[in-house]
């Protein structure tokens, strides 16, 4: 999802509390790692993945200005012949300390190994953020969460697309002479509407 169809997500969305509550985890999210200087660790269940996640942060990193929000994404089944950014595994849940973010992403309630590891994690002073479930003993263990009930209209995957600009767009004022989030959706959306270009 690309940023004209979030701009277009957010329009048909004005007036819900699916606005204010994304951007305010993010919010958590970004002064989490903003003030600790970077750290941030996503993780998703055995069964789910959230490598789109980690991507859209990557991106969302470099287009405000602020590295800290781009992940180590911490996979349950990595394999050391992976690309160095797919290899990091569950041992460095339990390598978690103060000062580092934990994203935990997950459709359904955790089962309780993984959340002993989310645990353990906060225990060693980690801060545990949840995206998933709005009950359960992730959402209670968390230090933030946010609830994507079933039933609703927006799914996780869209609800990460949201928080994930927001993230990006909330972030620290970049420094004079560098685009603005709004600029770089209006250049976007020009780039993207423009008729395509004569060829002879």
């Amino acid at each position: 999802m690309d940023a004209v169809r979030v701009a277009l997500l957010r329009e048909v969305l004005a007036g819900t509390e699916w606005l204010g509550a994304t951007r305010r985890f993010a919010g958590v999210l970004r002064g989490s790692v903003v003030s600790h200087g970077g750290g941030l660790l996503l993780v998703g269940t055995p069964e789910y993945e959230p490598w789109h996640l980690a991507a859209h942060l990557v991106d969302e990193a470099a287009w405000s200005g602020t590295p800290e929000l781009a992940p180590t994404l911490v996979r349950h089944d990595a394999r050391p012949s992976d690309p160095a950014h797919l290899s990091v595994g569950p041992g460095r849940l339990a390598a978690a300390r103060r000062g580092e973010t934990l994203l935990v992403v997950s459709p359904d309630r955790p089962g309780a190994p993984f959340l002993e590891q989310v645990h353990d994690a906060r225990r060693a002073g980690a801060t545990v953020l949840s995206l998933g479930p709005g009950e359960g003993e992730l959402a209670a263990m968390a230090h933030e969460s946010l609830a994507v009930p079933e039933g609703t209209d927006l799914d996780l995957d869209t609800v990460q697309h949201l928080v994930s600009a927001a993230a990006g767009e909330n972030a620290v004022p970049v420094p004079r002479g560098r685009r603005r989030f709004r600029d770089r959706l209006s250049r976007l959306a020009d780039e993207l509407t423009a008729p395509p270009p004569a060829r002879w």
